[in-house]
């Protein structure tokens, strides 16, 4: 039940993600973003994979689920990273055209 719990969260954040990302393509600026918040995210689920694999070694199973939703928030999160940045270099384009 635990596993399942844990699964319900992460698809709750998985589904926050996409919506995030698509309102900063969108926006076109990375004004409104924190690429540090993104990058504590990032680690935030490269710890909870990294807690999984500890848990194997000492023998108790994770189902593969669970590890199938850390590795999809994990790339859904890389995805925010790369945006944040696409927009970081359209920001830097923009003032240089204004200047």
């Amino acid at each position: 039940m635990a596993d399942f719990l844990e699964v319900l969260m992460l698809i709750c954040f998985g589904v926050s993600w996409p919506l995030n990302i698509r309102k900063a393509w969108l926006a076109r600026t990375s004004k409104s973003s924190s690429v540090l918040f993104y990058f504590f995210i990032w680690a935030g689920y490269l710890l909870g994979l990294w807690s999984k694999y500890e848990r194997l070694r000492l023998g108790v199973a994770t189902p593969l689920y669970v590890w199938f939703f850390y590795v999809l928030n994990l790339v859904i999160v890389s995805a925010g990273i790369a945006v944040y940045f696409r927009n970081l270099r359209l920001d830097r384009a923009s003032a240089d055209e204004a200047a």
